[in-house]
């Protein structure tokens, strides 16, 4: 069953959520931090496009598939609503906002991967 696309489409996910969890969290954990400018990651749909199979080869002949898949996910500077004049630039409302959205993420996730297994079940039993 990992072999399925979509379940391995969900465990990437998954992964990827996480990794915007723990940037959240760290965010509010330095959000009193002097000079501290808080973090996000891209988009999964923009770590998704930089991981896919590439056609590579030492020769035009000979061709073969590269998995550029990167386990991390790069995390970049956020747009700030504000920024203190200490320099710290983190906005609990923004975190927490962005923590509501890897919750409901990771909701719709299981919901879509639960489906999909009672799909899949359904089809095996006939």
């Amino acid at each position: 069953m990992s072999d399925m696309y979509l379940f391995g489409l969900s465990s990437r996910r998954a992964e990827w959520l996480s990794q915007r969890q723990s940037i959240v969290a760290e965010n509010v954990a330095n959000a009193n931090t002097p000079g501290y400018i808080g973090k996000d990651v891209k988009g999964f749909t923009e770590a998704m496009e930089s991981t896919q199979l590439a056609m590579a080869g030492s020769n035009p002949l000979h061709l073969a598939a590269v998995d550029g898949r990167s386990v991390d996910v790069e995390s970049g500077s956020e747009t700030a609503w504000e920024v203190t004049h200490s320099g710290n630039s983190v906005s609990l409302e923004q975190e927490m906002l962005k923590s509501g959205e890897v919750q409901s993420g990771f909701s719709l996730n299981t919901s879509i991967a639960k489906a999909f297994q009672r799909f899949y079940l359904m089809g095996v039993k006939g």
